[in-house]
């Protein structure tokens, strides 16, 4: 079912072009009128209200040096036969005194309707310029005497008459606007007259081609120009249409014709389709298999590099004891003709012993280094493939960590506080938590110490309420604010291009919240280094 469109009619379109265009130019104008209206009456009333306070301010000026007691009565009396327009509500005069104080003296109200207001002295610098207010205004100006301020004047004075007038402008606006309107609709309506005609007549023609289905008759000549144009296009469309259906009709019954041979090309390419289908899924069946290989074989490359890494690190003391005891062998040789053809003197005996107790010592320490090598990596893997739950001493694990990390720390001249009791002894999972102290350790000897002479690790460890409680601290370089919502994502590391693979805190994150069903949260209040908590369940054990 084809979508309804929403049309609307040329007149509609017309009349509401002509009325919108009015509208929009009538108020542009309007609007720019009144506002032109309004902000020269403002400036008016403030230029009257300037004028009349600096000529009450000369006029009162006799009256504040005046030492008679009913100055201030005559100056109000003075005041109401001076102002002689309806513009100004209030006036208040305001003497100030040989102290510098500032006192009420005098005052002005337009008529009864006009009450008293309080002074306005504590305002005077404030209204030293003209203020608005919803009605009125109001302005303070200095009463001076020979560059003496004997005083100041507040004077308010009306909107209201500006306000009336621009309201009866609004009004006149708005009915000449109506006006406007009503003749826009006018116009439109007699210019979609006009033009409608013509148009009428061609809708009527096309509607009777169409219902006889007489596709070679022809349009006439139109008075608009636009409308033949439509009219010489819509008459060779309908040359062309009378032309396409002779044309469908003839290939209709060519279709008719092959109709049969395709049913039989596709009864044969369905039996191919089939078999072809059987192959897909044997071929798939293979990919199958062929996928599992594939993870085997993954798997066999990561203990590649795995053995491949261990023989790298053993490599290095196991050659050493194999060149001393190669060493030794020769000098052994040297010793043993030396005897047997009866040359052998004291001095290169004595120099065989102390060369060969050196050649002894350094075969037993790489040896003893490449076992401790060896006892290190087959913890490392025994900790990593654990995931089963012992009893064991929570400090005894520290300890452990702490001798691991020992030759780093001891490089790395850092300082590390363990806070645990020696006594606590609980059922969880040791590989996990030796790899997130492992990693945290790391991390801060890699990143929070950088370029430092010293750092701070304490690690404060507590039980509470079958939770085990973990805060690790360093006093390092910190993390920047823009790493910390994102520290435990994966791949984010300070030292892309250094080595750093970013996946160190990304897997203390896994193992805290998966492998020991716990939380861990980084305080980002501090203004050095960094402090994670670490939180997990745990089952106390007797000792």
């Amino acid at each position: 079912m084809p979508h309804l469109i929403n049309t609307m009619s040329l007149h509609s379109r017309l009349v509401q072009s002509i009325m919108a265009l009015s509208t929009i130019i009538l108020l542009t104008v309007s609007m720019s009128i009144i506002k032109l209206v309004d902000e020269q009456g403002n400036q008016n009333i403030a230029s009257e209200t300037r004028a009349w306070a600096n000529i009450l301010a000369k006029s009162s000026s006799p009256f504040l040096q005046s030492d008679n007691d009913n100055s201030q009565s005559k100056l109000k009396s003075e005041l109401v036969k001076l102002i002689s327009t309806p513009l100004i509500n209030r006036i208040h005069i305001y003497r100030t005194n040989e102290d510098g104080s500032i006192e009420y003296f005098s005052s002005y109200n337009k008529n009864h309707k006009f009450p008293a207001i309080s002074d306005k002295i504590d305002k005077i610098s404030q209204l030293s310029t003209i203020q608005y207010e919803e009605n009125h205004l109001e302005l303070i100006v200095k009463i001076t005497q020979d560059q003496r301020v004997l005083g100041y004047l507040f004077i308010q004075s009306s909107l209201l008459e500006k306000q009336s007038f621009i309201r009866k402008l609004i009004y006149i606006t708005l009915g000449f606007l109506l006006f406007a309107l009503l003749f826009s609709f006018a116009v439109s309506q007699w210019l979609f007259d006009k033009s409608n005609q013509p148009i009428g007549k061609l809708i009527e023609d096309i509607g009777q081609i169409s219902q006889n289905k007489n596709y070679q008759t022809q349009l006439a000549i139109q008075p608009y120009k636009e409308l033949d144009m439509l009219a010489k296009n819509i008459n060779i469309l309908l040359l062309r249409t009378d032309k396409h259906i002779n044309t469908i009709i003839d290939e209709h019954q060519y279709a008719l014709s092959q109709n049969q041979a395709l049913e039989n090309k596709l009864s044969a390419r369905t039996n191919a389709l089939k078999e072809s289908n059987q192959e897909l899924l044997s071929t798939l069946e293979k990919l199958h298999e062929f996928q599992g290989q594939l993870v085997e074989t993954e798997k066999m490359a990561s203990l590649g590099d795995l053995v491949a890494g261990i023989a790298h690190e053993v490599n290095t003391p196991i050659g050493l004891g194999v060149t001393a005891s190669s060493l030794l062998a020769d000098k052994l040789s040297e010793i043993k003709t030396a005897f047997e053809d009866k040359t052998l003197k004291s001095s290169q005996l004595k120099k065989f012993l102390t060369d060969g107790d050196e050649n002894v010592s350094i075969i037993f320490r790489n040896l003893e280094r490449a076992a401790k090598l060896i006892s290190s990596f087959k913890k490392v893997a025994v900790d990593q493939s654990s995931a089963e739950c012992r009893t064991f001493n929570v400090k005894g694990l520290l300890d452990e960590v702490l001798l691991t990390l020992s030759a780093k720390i001891k490089s790395a001249n850092v300082t590390l506080s363990v806070i645990c009791p020696d006594d606590l002894y609980i059922n969880s999972k040791p590989g996990p938590i030796n790899q997130i102290l492992i990693n945290l350790i790391l991390n801060s000897i890699y990143h929070a110490f950088e370029g430092l002479d010293h750092g701070t690790i304490t690690i404060n460890v507590m039980n509470l309420s079958d939770q085990l409680h973990i805060n690790y601290s360093d006093d390092g370089i910190g993390i920047d604010d823009t790493m910390k919502t994102k520290i435990f994502d994966p791949f984010t590391t300070t030292k892309r291009g250094s080595g750093g693979s970013g996946l160190g805190m990304h897997l203390v994150y896994n193992l805290v919240t998966q492998a020991l069903d716990g939380h861990i949260v980084l305080e980002d209040d501090l203004e050095h280094g960094v402090s994670f908590d670490i939180t997990f369940p745990v089952e106390l054990a007797s000792t």
